[in-house]
């Protein structure tokens, strides 16, 4: 199933970029077809509007396809959270005896003391 999404979710992206890619700006005309006819499929305000329509189911179906992934990846989460959990308590056991007694050692820097 989430192969399925992922690779839908390619075809779309792709699909969208295209779309996208073959709009004009705002100021320029589409071009496609000829004449200057009012409406039509292929007259450059129809081809304009069939293009955005285009681009807008594209860009829905690609969100729904990444809340459809998304709720696949949840399906197989664990619910918990580690801040539910208890932590755990340790009893202290009794303090190790040293055999030999610990010295300390220096605790700032040595100097040599001159002669």
């Amino acid at each position: 199933m989430q192969t399925l999404l992922l690779f839908a979710e390619l075809v779309i992206a792709i699909a969208l970029i295209i779309f996208v890619l073959l709009q004009r700006s705002e100021g320029g005309a589409l071009g496609i077809g000829g004449g200057g006819g009012m409406g039509g499929l292929f007259s450059p305000r129809g081809a304009a509007d069939t293009l955005t329509r285009t681009t807008a189911i594209l860009a829905f179906l690609f969100f729904v396809t990444c809340i459809a992934l998304n709720l696949v990846a949840l399906r197989g989460r664990d619910e918990t959270s580690f801040l539910d959990s208890v932590p755990a308590t340790t009893v202290p056991g009794p303090a190790p005896n040293p055999a030999t007694p610990v010295v300390p050692g220096p605790t700032g820097p040595s100097v040599p003391k001159p002669q």
